[in-house]
């Protein structure tokens, strides 16, 4: 009798064990897309005939092809969360913030063992937090706050070590705010808005621990046999599962082509990581139009957001930009790396493909000056006084920094409040080095392609192509006076030809006839027309006299960028003023004859040196 038992048992597990296949990715993410309503285009490549959701949008691959990252934050998602989702036994990130997913938080999150960022705030979520979670033992970000949920906070959250941030804040929770191990260094603000209470807590973690062992240990001969004969059932089925999973690794698989390290040519590039076209899909959703920031003379700009959920700006170079050579390339993104400021945008990496070439940098939260000076909200108020003073002087230093600082010498080129970006504390970064060039110290001025934006390139430019560091010197003068009338510099030229006048000698005659009020941004008009304040008033004053010495017709007569700046930190200005006015009458006969020289000096041939390709 107790042989036919064992044999049942053994037939039991035997069938078992062939009925049951692990579930693949593909079905899992299947699965969980399947617990939303409608069709919602966030799940528009999701193929489920495929072999590997490697290709999906939203969906981030590491080794072995295995998902890491399930980014859907902010796609309008409505339904629930199926547990399926603990299938994705490699995900190191799940973003599901800012949708409308309702229902339980499922218990099988605790299930994966990979998890570092879990975010799910901003949803509809209701019920217990599951006490699995505190399985996760590299979890590092918990964000569950502005959801539904109810309960106590489970004691066994408190034992996971690597937890860094955590915001329970806004829920239904009741109950002990713990006090012991990982929530000893959490402030009140990640709690507020709930049913707690604060109370030392003499419970320890591992009372609410999530899973139970069972006590009894004595088993008769008859399971120890079976428990061996499963075991050895499960080895004999398991080992097609492992010889599979070995071969899947191995074969070849359709990948996104890149350079390989040994065919990059040798060029130093410090600290800069380069980037796969894969990542930078993925962090752009596929270069969408929705990420789209803007676009220039040499390409587009694309927001995007790397798997450790920091924000990046990709400038994707144009099409006519992708034969440049990869040394050319390298050697190019080298000279941009090596400009380090605190006012110039700093380069984080870039990414190389035989039809990519791709430069990353830091998102700006502010975008740029332009946008601020004609885009104004309830939470982005029109930009001060103050902070616009501070502006001018950050960009001046940067540019100063280019001209005197680096070596050799880089011209911007086309200096402009559009390429003026602003970091979170509004100071200014100088950006978009795309038509940026590398002048020696001992050139004075280089012959190329008249690029730039109209309105900021100087006549020297326009007419003869001739370009130096007092082209920048022009472009800041008007960026100033966009700064000062929160008008684009086209828009200026169009109120200067109303007048038949170039825009500099516009508001030099609106200076002279003290009618600078026609010049000021309404928004500066209560400021600049009195009262306590009225110091602002000979403030722009001053400003307006700088920008109108950085935009004489002559280049040389411009002052540099580093005198720029000692003018603007309040240093030498009524000097320069009255040296220029001094000698207005006499600069045209010197434009002259300094116009004669320089085009001796261009029959001496001097090579243009290389043309950068990407933005700063």
């Amino acid at each position: 009798m107790a042989a036919r038992r064992l044999l049942l048992v053994l037939l039991l597990l035997l069938c078992g064990l062939t009925s049951v296949h692990p579930i693949s990715e593909v079905d899992a993410l299947q699965a969980f897309k399947l617990g939303f309503a409608g069709d919602n285009p966030a799940f528009q490549s999701w193929d489920t005939t495929m072999a590997t959701p490697c290709t999906w949008f939203h969906v981030t691959c590491g080794m072995g092809n295995q998902v890491v990252r399930l980014d859907l934050g902010n796609q309008s998602l409505s339904g629930v969360l199926k547990p399926e989702i603990g299938q994705l036994q490699a995900l190191q990130s799940l973003e599901l913030y800012g949708n409308n997913i309702s229902g339980n938080i499922p218990r099988q999150l605790g299930g994966l063992a990979s998890l570092q960022t879990l975010d799910l705030y901003l949803n509809k979520f209701t019920g217990e937090i599951p006490n699995e979670l505190g399985n996760l033992s590299k979890l590092s970000n918990l964000r569950l706050n502005n959801n539904s949920l109810s309960g106590p906070i489970p004691m066994s959250l408190t034992t996971i070590q690597s937890l860094d941030v955590l915001d329970l804040s806004h829920n239904n929770l009741s109950g002990i705010i713990p006090t012991s191990g990982s929530f000893s260094r959490f402030t009140p603000i990640s709690f507020i808005d709930n049913h707690l209470t604060y109370k030392n807590s003499s419970d320890s973690p591992s009372n609410n621990s999530a899973a139970a062992v069972p006590s009894g240990r004595s088993t008769s001969n008859i399971g120890a046999i079976a428990g061996g004969a499963a075991a050895g059932a499960a080895m004999l089925f398991a080992a097609p599962i492992v010889v599979f999973a070995w071969w899947w690794r191995h074969k070849p698989h359709e990948q996104f082509f890149d350079l390989l390290d040994e065919e990059t040519p040798e060029v130093h590039l410090g600290q800069l990581r380069r980037f796969t076209l894969r990542e930078l899909q993925v962090a752009t959703d596929n270069f969408s139009p929705n990420n789209l920031l803007g676009r220039g003379g040499f390409g587009k700009v694309y927001k995007g957001r790397l798997l450790d959920g920091s924000l990046i700006a990709i400038k994707r170079l144009n099409e006519d930009r992708i034969g440049t050579g990869e040394r050319q390339f390298l050697m190019e993104v080298e000279i941009i790396s090596m400009a380090v400021h605190q006012n110039l945008l700093r380069l984080h990496g870039y990414c190389m493909t035989p039809t990519e070439r791709l430069l990353v940098y830091p998102y700006m939260e502010n975008r740029s000056l332009e946008t601020r000076l004609r885009e104004c909200s309830a939470s982005q108020p029109p930009l001060d006084w103050p902070t616009r003073r501070k502006i001018a002087l950050g960009s001046a230093r940067g540019l100063s920094y280019l001209h005197e600082g680096c070596d050799p010498k880089i011209i911007h080129r086309d200096v402009k409040a559009a390429n003026i970006l602003l970091n979170e504390k509004l100071e200014a970064i100088v950006g978009d080095f795309g038509l940026a060039r590398i002048m020696d110290y001992k050139v004075s001025h280089v012959v190329t392609g008249v690029m730039g934006t109209l309105g900021h390139i100087p006549m020297e430019y326009l007419t003869a192509g001739r370009t130096s560091d007092k082209t920048d010197v022009f472009g800041y003068g008007i960026m100033l006076f966009e700064l000062i009338s929160g008008k684009r510099g086209f828009d200026l030229v169009g109120l200067a030809n109303e007048e038949n006048a170039r825009v500099h000698d516009w508001v030099k005659k609106l200076l002279e006839e003290e009618r600078l009020e026609a010049l000021i941004d309404p928004n500066l008009q209560e400021i600049y027309d009195g009262g306590e304040q009225g110091g602002v008033r000979e403030e722009v004053r001053l400003l307006v006299q700088i920008a109108l010495l950085c935009t004489q017709e002559s280049a040389p007569s411009r002052p540099r960028m580093s005198t720029v700046v000692t003018m603007l930190e309040g240093v030498g200005v009524a000097e320069h003023w009255d040296a220029w006015k001094r000698t207005t009458t006499v600069l045209g006969s010197l434009e002259v004859g300094q116009s004669d020289s320089d085009a001796r000096a261009d029959s001496v041939a001097n090579l243009p040196p290389d043309t950068l390709s990407g933005p700063r």
